[in-house]
């Protein structure tokens, strides 16, 4: 596998880097076990806490040179990529800041004694992360582990080593013990070996259908605990009473933030009849706002895509929709620049034999869809094989949460676009994955619920 920096802005490759070793996992099990180990032992709570905020200030302090990083990696807009180390920042606060709380022993009242539970780290997380958000994604895996005391071993995204290069610094910088965190450029026959290996203890990963499934297969032949978030085929649900004015707001961020690349980015926009009309005619404007040029400028607002492979997956995703039916009634034309840049598109007349009905399209592509009332809205939200997010639009808010419960998803948003923050757990359900990550869920995903238990018989003859 080659990890190289191209720059989608130009396609010129800026750096190449080289593969670790086999010996170099090695090297990095060793540390991290042995770090485990010596939290198990030691404890070293305070100290991983200061490290943390550390991180925090760090991330802050040089949010510029982060944020250029993931530019270069993966092309984001330099806005988008500087809102992505400040959330990163807010992440390491978070769980430096909550994990007195979430340790907390918990009492489980029995007739039969005292019982309680504490949560202990378990050994080495071995994490697989993605391009798409190339620090927030390893932050989510590794601000609460770290704070508990399971070691990361990373292995990016083959396109953005300059960031997971960044992010090691990092840990270094602020103090972190040798071993708390390694990035590793590896092969896949190696990350398979690295989940078999009994110092592991748990894999994660963010990423596609394809590669969640080897992950899960690799970790349960070795009864490994696993955390997946796959992809998203997200609802945009636009009720009869659907402020229109904020509907239309918010469809740009909706579909268009990072080029379209993001898992929980609305992608099939359901709107009833009464609406529907006016929702195409907005679409159509706010996705003619997009201007298409350099990630660094400020006046972009519409980036590249993250590879010349994403451009090509992404026209042919159109391609073949539209041989299956689909109706392109915006966009789908060639961009005159240099990089990898797909025109905003927008589709219609997807039917359910079309290729695009249930699949995720990864860039600035929308499909509408008319629909004759909330019931249909429901189920067409529901026929997808992912559930990761969903959002709904509507001016009864206690209803609109009503329709949110009854989408078959982990996530929903209401009267808003996708949401992150560091306490609002992150995943999904059915082909979207499992487990979650942030929030006290996100902290609980490879921690050991350790109970202990007295006997009431025990307690009478020991007082």
């Amino acid at each position: 596998m080659a990890y190289k920096t191209i720059y989608p802005y130009t396609g010129e490759v800026l750096k190449e880097y080289a593969n670790h070793t086999e010996a170099d996992l090695e090297d990095a099990l060793a540390k991290g076990h042995a770090l485990y180990k010596k939290w198990r032992k030691e404890n070293a709570l305070e100290e991983r806490k200061a490290q943390l905020h550390l991180v925090a200030d760090l991330l802050r302090r040089d949010c510029d040179k982060y944020a250029k990083a993931m530019v270069y990696d993966m092309g984001k807009l330099l806005d988008e990529a500087k809102f992505e180390v400040g959330l990163c920042a807010d992440i390491a606060d978070y769980y430096a800041d909550k994990v007195d709380e979430f340790l907390k022993p918990e009492p489980f009242p029995t007739p039969a004694g005292e019982a309680y539970c504490v949560r202990q780290a378990t050994g080495i997380v071995f994490a697989v992360e993605p391009w798409n958000f190339p620090f927030y994604q390893v932050m989510r895996v590794f601000a609460p582990n770290f704070i508990v005391g399971n070691p990361i071993i990373l292995k990016h995204a083959s396109n953005c080593p300059g960031s997971a290069e960044a992010f090691d610094n990092l840990c270094r910088e602020a103090g972190c013990e040798e071993g708390a965190f390694k990035n590793l450029f590896l092969s896949y026959d190696l990350v398979s070996k690295a989940i078999a290996d009994p110092r592991v203890q748990g894999a994660c990963l963010t990423g596609s259908e394809r590669g969640g499934a080897s992950i899960a297969e690799a970790a349960g032949k070795n009864l490994k605990k696993s955390s997946l978030e796959l992809g998203g085929n997200d609802a945009f649900i636009v009720l009869d009473d659907a402020d229109m004015d904020e509907v239309k707001s918010l469809l740009f961020f909706a579909r268009l933030y990072n080029a379209g690349q993001v898992c929980v980015s609305s992608k099939r926009f359901i709107v009833t009849e009464k609406n529907y009309d006016r929702f195409v005619a907005d679409l159509k404007e706010e996705f003619a706002k997009a201007k298409c040029g350099d990630p660094m400028a400020s006046d972009t607002t519409l980036a590249p895509l993250s590879s010349a492979v994403a451009k090509r997956d992404v026209l042919q995703a159109i391609k073949e929709a539209i041989d299956d039916g689909a109706q392109c009634i915006y966009g789908n034309e060639l961009v005159d620049l240099p990089g990898f840049f797909v025109m905003p598109t927008i589709l219609v007349n997807v039917t359910k034999d079309n290729s695009l009905y249930n699949r995720e399209i990864f860039g600035p592509v929308g499909v509408v869809y008319k629909v004759k009332d909330e019931a249909e809205a429901i189920a067409l939200a529901n026929d997808s094989s992912y559930g990761l997010g969903n959002t709904i639009f509507g001016s009864d808010l206690q209803h609109a949460r009503e329709v949110g419960e009854q989408i078959e998803t982990g996530m929903s948003c209401i009267n808003a676009g996708f949401t992150t923050l560091p306490e609002l757990p992150f995943g999904g359900v059915k082909n979207s994955g499992y487990g979650r990550e942030l929030s006290r869920l996100g902290f609980n995903a490879f921690v050991n619920e350790h109970l202990i238990f007295t006997p009431k018989e025990t307690i009478a003859r020991h007082k």
